[in-house]
């Protein structure tokens, strides 16, 4: 794990860090829609895919890799691997598995599912172990198309963008999913989020 420490003093976004972290601390969630035909029509597997794509996405994007760490160092991280929840539909509850990410779609492929078979039926919270401060959180929620989604983080020191997915749904010939995206005012603007979706959406169109 590599990044850079900030230099508040010299940073040219010190400004708005400063309003959006002490003055009025905000964080906010946008919803949209993805164009997830190209998955479908390829018979791509589906979470994974959105996963690669999602993790090789914020990793373009230098807003999405930004954290204070524990000694209160202000960081932007070289990348960031994807924390992503599974179901365990026998107890209806759910774990957090992280996988390393890799350029390389099938290493990565093969990454998640040497995860998915060593701690996919392990029913805690974290069911694999020491995942890394450099890490996002990505959530599905496959039994609901939703057009809003909010989560309330009371701690204004998170800066790491959480994703929200829901039930993908048909329009014509077209199917979308919804996706939230949840990220901290100081480091992330309504621009940066909406160069993120447009990226993340072209990456979809060309597979």
């Amino acid at each position: 794990m590599n990044y850079t420490i900030i230099d508040k003093e010299t940073w040219p976004r010190r400004e708005f860090f400063e309003h959006y972290t002490s003055a009025v601390p905000c964080t906010y969630s946008i919803t949209l829609k993805l164009d997830i035909t190209n998955i479908l029509d390829k018979g791509l597997r589906f979470y994974p895919t959105i996963l690669y794509l999602l993790t090789q996405t914020v990793n373009e994007h230098e807003q999405f890799r930004m954290a204070f760490r524990e000694n209160g160092e202000l960081v932007m991280y070289s990348n960031m691997e994807p924390c992503y929840t599974i179901f365990h539909k026998e107890t209806e509850t759910f774990s957090n598995i992280w996988s390393s990410y890799s350029p390389d779609y099938n290493v990565f492929l093969n990454n998640y599912d040497e995860d998915m078979r060593k701690y996919g039926s392990i029913e805690t919270f974290s069911a694999k172990p020491d995942t890394p401060e450099n890490s996002f959180t990505v959530s599905m929620l496959p039994w609901a198309t939703f057009e809003g989604f909010n989560l309330n983080i009371t701690n204004f020191n998170y800066l790491i963008p959480i994703f929200t997915m829901g039930k993908y749904y048909q329009d014509n010939s077209r199917f979308y999913m919804p996706i939230a995206i949840q990220v901290h005012h100081g480091v992330c603007d309504g621009f940066h989020v909406c160069s993120f979706i447009n990226n993340l959406q072209q990456k979809i169109y060309k597979l």
